[in-house]
């Protein structure tokens, strides 16, 4: 018999007056928490749920058994733990606030752009570039579908697709991420000049790839996706989706720092879409403030996915704007550091409108006047 704690922040709030100080910081970012939940799960069924405050957390804590105690501490902590920036070459990502990951994809295949910049060097250049300019803290670039069905890449091919897009969105002097499996292509491309792995996998798809990142000391994303093999979709069957990816991104990380990857270096994502159906991926993005118990910063990356058409009258690829910001806009009212899109520009501007109402709430209009 085997349990296990989780602290589930519940209750959200706009600024720490509105609930006289009796709140946290969310991972040092610009959304406080007042209500948990201290949830402990025995062989994948829960068994015991106890409300809290900031004030009346330690009351819940005494009655865990000394088995649990330690890694409920240990939650409690990483929940207002405030990340330092990432250093990205000549770039610093600060995680005090959201940050947006435009996507530039240079496949043949991929769901939402169809290919257009694999053989046109010149768009893929210009969308980076507008990207940029638009506000994109990074650029993430794949040269592999990870879309359900779809074929599997030749790591050359791979690298053919990525390397050239690293290198000139180098020398436009941008923070670059590389998304591959493949260690080999990580290679490439933190050689071309990237700066951070992205891996659908978790560093699980090609066994080379935890201690590359290692000797190289890049930053890296670890995503969560059933399956292992060329199929990230496979084997998706959950007890409950919250816990199973909650746990399964505490071993991803685990395993990490075992083979040298500092932890200070690795993001997490839940995989939004990755083996998960949409009542799955729904429950997911409303328990996404649970996952800063885990300790690291996170990443969410739903833009323009099936789940909005689903949401939407089965909204084509191309129509799904309004819902890939709404799910952002989730993403970050969640605390999530980092929004991986392809619509750049309104995110940022969507973000930027985010904050400005962030701010303004720091000034309670409700309060009354000290003595």
């Amino acid at each position: 018999m085997s349990d296990t704690v989780y602290i589930q922040p519940i209750g959200l709030a706009a600024s720490p007056q509105s609930e006289e100080g009796d709140c946290i910081r969310l991972a040092g970012g610009m959304v406080y928490a007042h209500r948990f939940v201290v949830l402990v799960r025995r062989d994948g069924e829960i068994v015991e749920r106890w409300r809290a405050t900031r004030d009346t957390i330690d009351d819940v804590m005494a009655r865990l058994p000394d088995e649990l105690a330690a890694d409920a501490e240990a939650q409690w902590t990483n929940l207002t733990l405030a990340h330092p920036p990432l250093e990205l070459g000549g770039r610093t990502v600060r995680l005090d606030q959201p940050q947006v990951m435009g996507i530039l994809n240079v496949t043949p295949d991929s769901f939402s752009d169809g290919g257009q910049f694999l053989d046109n060097p010149e768009a893929g250049r210009q969308h980076a570039a507008a990207m940029l300019e638009a506000g994109a803290s990074l650029v993430d670039i794949g040269g592999e579908s990870t879309r359900p069905g779809a074929p599997a890449t030749w790591e050359g091919d791979e690298i053919s697709r990525v390397v050239p897009a690293v290198e000139y969105c180098a020398g436009m002097g941008a923070a670059i991420s590389i998304d591959t499996r493949r260690a080999a292509v990580m290679e490439a491309a933190l050689d071309a000049g990237a700066h951070v792995v992205n891996d659908v996998s978790g560093l699980r798809f090609d066994p080379r790839s935890a201690e590359l990142c290692a000797a190289r000391g890049c930053p890296v994303v670890l995503m969560h996706a059933p399956g292992k093999g060329e199929d990230p979709h496979a084997d998706g069957n959950y007890a409950n989706v919250v816990l199973d990816v909650f746990d399964w991104l505490a071993r991803a990380r685990d395993r990490a720092v075992s083979t040298g990857i500092s932890r200070a270096k690795i993001v997490l994502d839940p995989g939004i879409g990755f083996g998960k159906s949409l009542a799955e991926n729904l429950a997911l993005i409303n328990a996404l403030p649970m996952f800063h118990a885990l300790g690291q910063p996170l990443l969410l990356g739903a833009s323009r996915k099936r789940m909005i058409g689903a949401l939407s009258k089965e909204a084509p690829v191309d129509a799904r704007l309004g819902g890939s910001i709404a799910l952002s806009v989730a993403g970050m009212n969640a605390g999530v550091q980092l929004v991986r899109v392809h619509d750049v520009a309104e995110t940022v501007q969507a973000r930027d409108v985010w904050r400005g109402l962030r701010d303004a709430a720091l000034t309670d209009f409700s309060m009354l006047p000290e003595d």
